[in-house]
């Protein structure tokens, strides 16, 4: 049980790193009042641009894939001991305690966890969920239909119902978060797939 505590330990500090809060400093740019008012890389993308935007993403993913890797490499005799640190790298990223718990929506920390799980399942997932953000034009069809078919995939991989409680809670947190965008979708509020694109563009 202490092995998974660690773990969760070292997935949180890692997940909390936040590039995109650092930039927003660094550029003296207040991402809270601008773009999406998000801490994540779509609204660094928005805001700074099309390369700081790839960066912020790159981190935010490489970090539940080097929480995993940490654990898993510490306590390589507990078996979910990588998955508990990537899981709570997006708890970190979603909820940074230097940032009064408020932090991004997760979903590239999301990505890097089911990265570091199964890369092929990571491939699948990307290319599905892809498709169906541009089938529907909205940009929250990829969280939220990664966050339904992500614990079912690790279900029927593992057959352990630990794994799937876990890839469970990263989803529904990831899903919870989201939930304001898909609001926006249903009313057509929410700016679509294709004006996303028009705005990088013009960065």
């Amino acid at each position: 049980m202490s092995e998974l505590v660690l773990s969760g330990i070292i997935g949180y500090a890692i997940g909390s790193l936040s590039p995109s809060y650092l930039l927003s400093k660094i550029k003296k740019q207040n991402f809270r009042e601008k773009g999406t008012g998000n801490l994540g890389a779509t609204n660094t993308m928005l805001i700074l641009g099309k390369g700081y935007g790839a960066f912020v993403m790159l981190f935010d993913i490489f970090k539940a894939v080097a929480a995993a890797a940490v654990a898993g490499a510490i306590f390589k005799k507990t078996a979910i001991a990588s998955l508990v640190a990537g899981v709570f790298a997006v708890v970190g990223h979603i909820f940074p305690f230097y940032l009064k718990f408020r932090g991004g929506k997760g979903l590239a920390t999301f990505g890097g966890l089911i990265l570091s799980f199964d890369p092929v399942m990571f491939l699948i997932l990307l290319a599905l969920t892809l498709i169906l953000m541009f089938v529907f034009n909205y940009g929250v069809a990829m969280p939220m239909s990664a966050c339904v078919l992500f614990p079912i995939l690790a279900l029927l991989k593992t057959r352990s119902i630990a794994v799937f409680a876990l890839t469970f809670l990263a989803s529904l947190l990831v899903f919870i978060k989201h939930i304001p965008n898909l609001k926006k979708a249903l009313n057509k509020d929410d700016a679509t797939v294709r004006d996303y694109l028009l705005k990088l563009k013009k960065n």
